[in-house]
């Protein structure tokens, strides 16, 4: 496209924000039918559709058995911050940084717990050299930067006999990548990223070792009674078997379950990752070789398959963040792309959701678009 004629097609869905992400697809209200609406979550009813979410989060994600898995308060935040406070401080601690969620982890450790941690970061667009992370350490890390459009591209840095314990925020890879979990003792994501969910829940993983620690080590600092996960020095197992700290939305929880059936319907975590990957490859494909639009990812072995985020390379452009803000609202104006703009703290440009319940024919549709936009308020400066 060397003009300004408007594209013909038209994303059937406009919404790819990074968080909270599309529904699934064809979703509508009506299948939520037979939430336990205005009962107890602890009544039998409640009970059970709390312990086929986690089952079913097992099967899918292919969670080994001996794996604890909770639905905890405060969405993947809330998931982070509880494995923290609970099992860190023992050991020393490695905290590993490439986007703004992770610098949210290191400030925690930090400023928060007060630990001598050693802090390795990179810039947005890359991530650390896993190689030189010390896992005799315990080490946070996020395995897919949300805001910066990098992951983790495998677990074969991470030793199987390693002393420490690897924290794992997962939520914008979880149901879209293929996660090692010999390699990881506590992974964290929440219902609203790759399965198009509802905010406020998070999941908590734990791996057998993570588990030991729970029960042998106490923390110097107090625990709010929502971190808390042992008692007289033995795991909650209730926790882990739908008996939630808190009041869980029944509703949010059929919510998850309809989305959780869809993500069987279509092969599970294989159907998940093969559409993630279907997504992202639209957006990269449309963007090879053109000299104005960059890939955020520096190495393309990290780049991710769920948030992808794109740069403009132009150097005509003047004021590249008011620039990218500019072609995020004419987006946005024109109903063919909702919330697409860049994190606030990340590089000026543009953030496409490509989840599994994002269809490719509407990712394909929107790189037109954003061609027609950038050259619309280029002609604009």
């Amino acid at each position: 496209m060397t003009d300004l004629t408007i594209p013909v097609a038209r994303p059937v869905n406009p919404r790819f924000s990074s968080g909270p992400c599309a529904k699934i697809p064809h979703y509508n209200l009506d299948l939520l039918s037979d939430a336990p609406l205005g009962r107890s979550h602890r009544a039998a009813v409640g009970k059970a559709k709390l312990a086929e979410a986690i089952e079913l989060t097992r099967e899918v994600l292919g969670v080994p058995a001996d794996y604890r898995i909770g639905i905890v308060p405060g969405s993947d935040t809330g998931a982070v911050e509880m494995a923290m406070w609970s099992l860190l401080g023992q050991r020393p601690v490695e905290m590993l940084a490439w986007e703004s969620f992770g610098e949210g982890w290191v400030t925690d450790a930090v400023k928060q717990l007060k630990l001598d941690a050693t802090v390795r970061k990179s810039d947005y667009g890359q991530i650390v050299d896993l190689t030189e992370v010390d896992f005799d350490k315990d080490v946070v890390f996020t395995w897919n930067g949300t805001t910066s459009g990098v992951r983790v591209p495998n677990g074969d840095a991470i030793p199987a006999d390693r002393d420490g314990l690897t924290i794992c925020d997962a939520t914008s890879a979880a149901f879209a990548m293929d996660l090692p979990w010999d390699k990881l003792d506590v992974v964290t994501f929440s219902w609203q990223k790759v399965l198009g969910g509802e905010g406020a829940h998070g999941m908590l993983i734990l791996s057998p070792r993570a588990v030991e620690r729970l029960e042998s080590y106490t923390p110097a600092w107090p625990l709010p009674k929502i971190f808390r996960m042992t008692k007289g020095g033995k795991l909650i197992e209730g926790i882990f078997k739908g008996e939630t700290i808190n009041t869980p939305s029944m509703l949010a929880v059929e919510d998850y379950l309809v989305s959780l059936k869809w993500a069987q319907s279509i092969g599970g975590l294989k159907g998940l990752i093969a559409r993630c990957d279907a997504n992202s490859g639209a957006v990269r494909d449309f963007i090879a070789g053109k000299d104005w639009i960059a890939d955020l990812a520096v190495d393309p072995a990290t780049a991710s398959t769920t948030s992808v985020c794109v740069k403009f390379t132009d150097p005509a452009i003047k004021d590249c963040a008011a620039f990218a803000k500019a072609v995020a609202k004419r987006l946005e104006k024109d109903g063919v792309a909702l919330d697409a703009g860049a994190y606030r703290d990340a590089p000026p440009g543009l953030r496409i959701w490509c989840g599994a319940t994002v269809e490719a024919s509407d990712v394909q549709a929107l790189m037109p678009w954003i061609e027609y936009a950038y050259r619309a308020e280029l002609a604009a400066q």
